[in-house]
């Protein structure tokens, strides 16, 4: 097994095993590194805790509720600087955030009359909004307060509320992945099924595991609505409280994002008979093959095909300038979770960039196996990684461009490597056609970005060429390109700032039903 062994690390010898540079030839079963495990001692690690990944990832998105942290005011932070999962309801959601700030005393002689107190004045304080999530964390699970108790006695006192309940402390789990499991069968054992949908059509998905980040589910809503298909519930962006206790009447649950929500998919299986699709939003392949994937599902390929067409022609001749000028630009593909196998193999083949290495902080060993079977000679794969192993590997390495979260982004950028936010997005949303372009624009701008020339000029010294003038990315990036190309007519992105008001306004037609509404069901 070719294992890396940083040398920030050599006094951890245990963290040897979770790194491997992938060799010539070499496959899954003499590459792979460990993952999913309890963070070893003395590493510093960047992972989020369970409660983070109830809450901060999952619980929040829904757009309709108040969202109250039972713990320390610390725990909640969480805002729209954060987290940009946007909602169609002005971001309640986010402009907002709920604790019910414990402090020391309510750690000695509990804290449900506190949380009880926190509940009523939030409903009171905002009387348009009757659905509650509340969240364990660290402390007030380790002194036992019974939020459930609290909840019920609430809902008995109004009963026009209703609150959800999730049990996930911080300590819940090796990472927030282990958040992610508890709030998915909380909901399904408290809510699904608790309230019947309206159906409208032959066909009729829950879209699961997408979280609305800058639009990403709106965009894709698009497409499934342009085929016919009505979108019962999104577990759990830009969806309301309501729609998601309706999930059991799915005919198909459309599965986005595995290692967030796939728990959720599989018991909605055993216990309702919906079977499960996944699929894959970013890259015009992938997303051709979703779309016609779910139309072959349901019997209508060919409005799929129709839509794959329209998009394709309007938008792969901009993601082919950019692949032009993107080839072989190195990249580091850290992310967190399961994007890098969702982006490792689309980048390279669609982008024409070439990813040197992936790692995961939170997911499994499955979401690391797709990620290296997808990378080629020479990617470094490494779990769980520390600051110092980070900086290392890009010094080493010497990427153009790495794709990650703001606290390694922002090491990055001092060590003068550009960075794309990779979880909230920098200027998206990335799915969908014309997503994607989107995102190779990102990239191209962070790549020839003028500002990185110049922030590595050292003006501690007077020796600078006052009289070079000054450059722009396509200065940068047309130098190495055949007169033919710099002719070209073609340009980049030509589509809106924002595409997302637009597609608020837009309507469908109305498909006919094969069969009675009434026989339907």
């Amino acid at each position: 097994m070719p294992y890396h062994e940083f040398e920030v690390s050599k006094v951890i010898p245990e963290r040897k095993l979770h790194a491997v540079v992938k060799g010539p030839g070499e496959d899954l079963t003499s590459c792979l590194p460990k993952g999913y495990l309890n963070t070893i001692p003395g590493t510093i690690s960047e992972r989020g805790c369970a409660y983070c990944g109830a809450k901060h990832v999952i619980g929040t998105p829904m757009k309709d509720v108040i969202h109250l942290s039972h713990g320390p005011v610390g725990c909640t932070y969480d805002t729209w600087q954060t987290k940009r999962y946007i909602s169609d309801n002005n971001n309640f959601q986010l402009k907002y955030t709920f604790a019910s700030d414990v402090k020391e005393k309510n750690i000695v002689f509990g804290a449900e009359k506190l949380l009880k107190q926190n509940i009523l004045e939030a409903f009171d304080a905002f009387p348009d909004i009757k659905r509650m999530t509340i969240y364990q964390t660290c402390a007030t699970a380790l002194i036992g307060d019974d939020m459930s108790a609290i909840a019920e006695e609430v809902m008995a006192e109004r009963p026009e509320v209703d609150i959800f309940v999730c049990n996930s402390p911080g300590f819940g789990g090796p990472s927030q992945s282990g958040g992610h499991h508890k709030i998915n069968i909380a909901w399904l054992n408290q809510k699904v099924g608790t309230l019947e949908p309206e159906i409208t059509s032959d066909y009729v998905i829950n879209y699961v595991g997408e979280y609305n980040i800058q639009g990403d589910q709106e965009v894709m809503l698009d497409f499934f609505r342009r085929m016919g298909i009505q979108v019962l519930s999104t577990f759990t962006g830009n969806s309301t409280y309501d729609s998601l206790r309706g999930m059991h009447r799915a005919h198909l649950n459309v599965l986005e994002c595995a290692r967030s929500a796939e728990y959720l998919c599989d018991e909605l299986r055993v216990r309702y008979g919906i079977p499960r699709l996944d699929i894959d939003g970013f890259g015009h392949k992938a997303l051709g093959d979703s779309l016609r994937k779910i139309g072959l599902f349901f019997g209508i390929e060919d409005r799929a095909e129709a839509i794959i067409a329209e998009e394709t022609a309007r938008w792969k001749p901009e993601l082919d300038w950019y692949k032009e000028r993107l080839q072989g630009k190195k990249v580091c593909l850290w992310p967190g979770g399961s994007k890098l196998w969702h982006w490792a193999h689309a980048i390279q083949e669609e982008m024409g960039v070439k990813v040197v290495s992936v790692y995961t902080k939170f997911g499994h060993q499955g979401d690391m196996e797709k990620g290296v079977s997808r990378c080629g000679e020479g990617a470094l794969a490494i779990d769980d990684p520390n600051e110092l192993e980070n900086q290392e590997a890009m010094l080493t390495l010497k990427p153009d461009v790495i794709f990650t979260g703001k606290r390694p982004g922002e090491v990055a950028k001092k060590m003068r490597v550009p960075y794309l936010n990779a979880h909230a997005y920098h200027n998206g949303p990335y799915k969908g056609f014309e997503g994607w372009v989107r995102f190779a624009r990102d990239i191209y701008n962070a790549v020839y970005s003028p500002m990185h020339q110049l922030s590595a000029i050292d003006i501690s010294k007077d020796d600078y060429e006052t009289g070079k003038g000054f450059v722009t990315r396509r200065m940068l990036s047309d130098a190495c390109l055949s007169a033919e190309a710099k002719a070209s007519p073609l340009t980049g992105y030509t589509g809106k700032f924002d595409p997302i008001p637009d597609l608020r306004q837009k309507t469908y037609p109305a498909f006919e039903r094969r069969v009675a509404p009434a026989a339907a069901e």
